[in-house]
């Protein structure tokens, strides 16, 4: 095994490690048990040396609904599906059609599954996928909820990494994502296998971390230590370079601010560093979310 190969399986290790203790304790900002936040931040999280990207003063109904949720999409899910992980909502992008399979590339607890399930309705199939066992677990227990309250069982979740998806060629109508490529160890190779999974014509509408400009040194060692938030994201241009690359068409980046701001203001440990370290201080210069529309040719 070569050293790149074994460093990639670390930290993929940690980042699994990580978001099974989210997991487990069931939310990830503001909202959380004193005792889960300092557990979180105490260097076993999924960020090494703090959390991924909290906790902060925001609940995670708060932080969703400044990132583009609506009250009524919230009240429509499992209580314990919304995490605090989002940092979009690619599912309001993603114009989903009644019987389409839509395919979420690290669905957690099932958010966003339960938000496409009920768009594509009975004839359609929402597929969620998560490479950590706790997250599948949780999303299969949300997902009983979700069926006694809309009367759909067009849902499912399956381990799997998204650089290796547990799907069949061209049998997607659409991919998203939430905030989970910037995890990827190897985004090329999961955009190759989105468009795989996609049918000819098929589209991707994913929520991402993304970067603006380039991080200056000391910021840049400093997002290291974070692993999985900031630390994986590329400049917005070398996103699309990996989209034309894999074969996508029709690529649309568009980059939304709300979320680093709402973050920063609400004390994010990471952001609150990162504007000490950024000439301006302001890290929505540099970091920003991303909405990446793109479709496989017909």
């Amino acid at each position: 095994m070569s050293d790149d190969t074994r460093t990639s399986e670390q930290l993929r290790d940690k980042i699994r490690g990580g978001y099974a203790q989210i997991a487990e304790a069931g939310v990830f900002v503001g909202e959380g048990s004193a005792a889960t936040r300092d557990k979180l931040a105490g260097g076993s999280g999924c960020c090494g040396g703090g959390s991924c990207c909290g906790p902060t003063t925001l609940g995670v109904d708060e932080l969703a609904e400044q990132i583009g949720y609506t009250t009524e999409e919230l009240g429509e899910i499992p209580g314990s599906a919304n995490m605090g992980l989002s940092c979009g909502n690619p599912t309001a992008i993603a114009k989903l059609r009644e019987g389409e399979t839509v395919v979420d590339l690290g669905s957690g607890g099932g958010f966003d599954v339960f938000l496409a399930g009920p768009k594509v309705g009975a004839s359609g199939r929402a597929i969620g996928v998560d490479m950590t066992a706790e997250m599948i677990a949780k999303a299969r227990a949300n997902a009983d909820q979700y069926r006694e309250r809309t009367g759909l069982d067009n849902v499912e979740f399956r381990l799997g990494e998204i650089e290796n998806l547990p799907l069949p060629d061209a049998s997607a109508d659409v991919v998203i994502s939430n905030c989970v490529l910037n995890l990827s160890t190897d985004k090329a190779r999961a955009w190759r296998e989105m468009l795989r999974v996609l049918k000819p014509g098929g589209r991707v509408a994913v929520s991402d971390i993304a970067l603006l400009a380039e991080l200056p040194e000391g910021a840049k060692k400093t997002v290291e230590d974070w692993v999985g938030c900031v630390a994986g994201a590329v400049l917005v241009e070398d996103m699309r370079a990996m989209l034309a690359q894999a074969g996508f068409v029709g690529v649309e980046l568009t980059p939304k601010p709300e979320y680093v701001r709402a973050m920063t203001e609400a004390g994010d440990p990471l952001y609150r560093k990162l504007a000490g370290l950024l000439p301006g201080g302001d890290p929505a210069a540099y970091v920003t979310s991303l909405d990446i529309v793109a479709r496989r040719p017909g």
